[in-house]
């Protein structure tokens, strides 16, 4: 059966979407990227900071939430005095570290 047609018997008032939705073939969940369990938490955000963040993102081709992990966790790792830091941001510090410095 078609999806509206299911939509327009449950709202008619058919008692058979108990039927209609046990002769559907099963859906399998889809595949989690991580083996590691992950925890959804909402974070309210200023519209100009969570731009700026998506900016951020979109400029090292990643996702919003996976940039927010990133920093949570190198935030987190500045905390217990372990490095947590990605090698093009070594990289760019050396770089910048090897430029001999502007004449004021």
């Amino acid at each position: 059966m078609h999806r509206n047609d299911a939509i327009k018997q449950f709202h008619g008032g058919d008692e058979r979407i108990a039927e209609l939705i046990d002769e559907q073939a099963p859906t399998g969940l889809p595949t989690p990227d991580t083996d590691v369990p992950m925890v959804s938490r909402s974070v309210r955000l200023p519209l100009e900071t969570y731009e700026r963040v998506r900016e951020a993102a979109e400029a090292r081709g990643i996702g919003v939430t996976t940039l927010m992990r990133q920093w949570i966790e190198a935030g987190l790792a500045d905390l217990d005095d372990s490095a947590t830091v990605s090698l093009a941001d070594v990289r760019r510090a050396l770089a910048a570290l090897a430029q001999p410095e502007a004449a004021a």
